[in-house]
């Protein structure tokens, strides 16, 4: 989608674009993408479908982390409270009788609901402020799943539901499960970005007084998005849970899954919709060749954030925009001149 015009005749013409020939092939091949994939378990090995199951739940964080700090501008470092909340919501309606699929999908939902209130509570944190609150919440959050009868402390349990599938059938549907809901949030986000919803958010990020001073209504889009967020986190963690069928708080709600998504964030390109898919799947290599190098991998880790920080500020994909100025998932617009002869601007006019 494109709008035309010229601004006189000595200047050049411009034009205004959503797309371009760049982000239209891109999404276009998506979807053939999305084809092969889906049809992953009946050829592909099963450690294959395993790790890649993984990496759609590296994406899923990462995005929706992404979302809430890079076009919102809210920080946290607590988003693991939602990914443990995730799991333990499945657990539990698991345990009342629902099937292990469906109580994935309801318990990220009911993880949902309960982020509007506590919205009400943490969106009055600015900066630094939120980004502890997120923190302490998870921290709250840890101890209460803890004084579950259910869960034995941190013992943890199992989801003992999906035993009643066979490894190959549970392997399939957990896979399918997390390609769909990948695909779906990146979507979600997506046109939720290219909306006024988007441009909203994206003016408070960049000032949140000038953004009231216009007339946004600041806590509604922050809310919107501080949920959308918790309910791709929750949902991350019940798909985690489905693939290591244990449940243990301590996994769950440690600190290390926000890590993760910063790390992904930050390395990709924070503020950008190709950058935590990009940071995600390197991420996923790093720790698909070093994962099993204990410490030595988590100083990697540091020593490649470390690197990134100094020398690739705005990330990969923050430094390809700003040298190439490629695009392949514009959320914004775009205006460009155009050369054209005297003639054809005076025909225009």
């Amino acid at each position: 989608m494109s709008f035309e015009s010229s601004s006189n005749s000595f200047g050049p013409s411009w034009t205004v674009q959503r797309w371009t020939r760049a982000s239209g092939v891109f999404v276009g091949a998506t979807i053939p993408l999305l084809a092969i994939l889906f049809l992953g378990p009946l050829w592909l090995q099963a450690g294959t479908v395993d790790r890649l199951t993984t990496l759609f739940i590296y994406v899923i964080l990462a995005v929706m982390w992404n979302a809430l700090a890079g076009y919102a501008g809210l920080v946290s470092i607590g988003h693991q409270a939602f990914f443990g909340l995730g799991a333990y919501a499945m657990v539990r309606l698991a345990d009342a009788g629902l099937g292990p699929y469906p109580a994935l999908l309801v318990g990220a939902a009911l993880v949902a609901l309960a982020a509007v209130p506590l919205a009400v509570f943490m969106l009055r944190l600015q900066g630094g402020e939120f980004a502890i609150g997120m923190w302490v919440l998870a921290a709250l959050a840890h101890l209460c799943v803890n004084l579950d009868s259910l869960v034995q402390g941190e013992t943890g349990t199992s989801m003992i539901a999906l035993q009643q599938y066979a490894a190959g059938d549970r392997r399939a549907y957990t896979y399918w499960a997390a390609l769909a809901a990948m695909a779906g949030l990146c979507w979600a986000v997506f046109l939720l970005l290219r909306s006024k919803v988007g441009t909203a958010a994206q003016a408070i990020r960049d000032n949140e007084m000038a953004a009231i001073s216009i007339g946004v209504r600041v806590m509604a889009i922050k809310r919107l998005v501080f949920v959308l967020s918790a309910f791709g986190c929750a949902l991350a963690g019940g798909l985690w849970l489905a693939t290591s069928i244990s449940f243990q708080p301590k996994t769950y709600f440690s600190v290390q899954w926000t890590a993760y998504m910063i790390f992904m964030v930050l390395v990709g390109g924070i503020g950008t919709m190709e950058g935590p898919i990009l940071g995600a799947l390197l991420f996923f290599a790093v720790e698909t060749f070093w994962g099993g190098q204990g410490v030595l991998y988590l100083i990697g880790l540091g020593a490649i954030a470390l690197l990134f920080a100094l020398f690739l500020p705005k990330g990969i994909w923050g430094e390809v925009r700003q040298r190439w100025d490629v695009q392949l998932l514009s959320v914004g617009y775009r205006i460009e001149a155009i050369d054209e002869p005297k003639g054809e601007r005076e025909r225009h006019r």
